[in-house]
């Protein structure tokens, strides 16, 4: 199984993902990383790794659709991509992308889906006074964070849990996680496009 990262943060979960590639644990192929800035987190792990990186930086005023079909034109320029690995991408992607990709963008939230969905999961779950969160491994659709779930794993919620140290915990479950559902992909486990 071919694999793109698409991603537009520091890579913390892209690293787990390099590292268990390095290990043997996972055994998915990774074509490259494509990212929107060159200053990205992202970037120095990719080319630590030998992958290649295209940078497709989002040009003043324009749409985002238009924008989507230069990042589609980019993902499929690295070879025959089974699969979209979207770790960190911090932009809702549009339908036609979506649709382009369908069932074949695996995505990463820092919530308990349906609970949480958007860009505040953490902070949500939290102020809910939810007794525990996790995170969920899903498949991108036309909604936010609406997509079929793949994978949901929960850790407890301690009494003096800030954001950051429920965000480490959380991430401790994607980084663990996240490879291991991209080797049930490669392994035929979970069977892609899935609807």
């Amino acid at each position: 199984m071919n694999f793109v990262v698409l991603s537009s943060s520091r890579g913390t979960t892209f690293q787990a993902v390099l590292d268990r590639m390095a290990d043997g644990s996972l055994t998915a192929k990774c074509l490259g990383l494509v990212t929107d800035k060159d200053d990205r987190g992202c970037i120095k792990k990719a080319k630590s790794a030998g992958l290649p990186v295209v940078i497709v930086e989002r040009e003043h005023g324009q749409d985002r659709e238009t924008y989507n079909k230069r990042l589609d034109k980019a993902i499929s320029k690295l070879g025959k991509v089974d699969a979209i690995a979207a770790l960190g991408w911090m932009f809702i992607l549009t339908p036609w992308f979506v649709q382009k990709w369908a069932g074949r963008i695996v995505n990463v939230h820092p919530a308990l889906l349906p609970k949480h969905p958007g860009a505040h999961g953490i902070e949500e779950t939290l102020n809910a006074g939810d007794s525990e969160s996790g995170m969920t491994i899903h498949i991108i659709d036309e909604g936010v964070d609406t997509g079929k779930i793949l994978v949901q794993k929960s850790c407890t919620i301690e009494e003096d849990d800030t954001e950051e140290t429920l965000k480490d915990r959380i991430q401790a479950l994607e980084k663990e996680w996240y490879p291991k559902v991209l080797q049930m992909i490669e392994t035929g486990e979970i069977i892609l496009p899935v609807s």
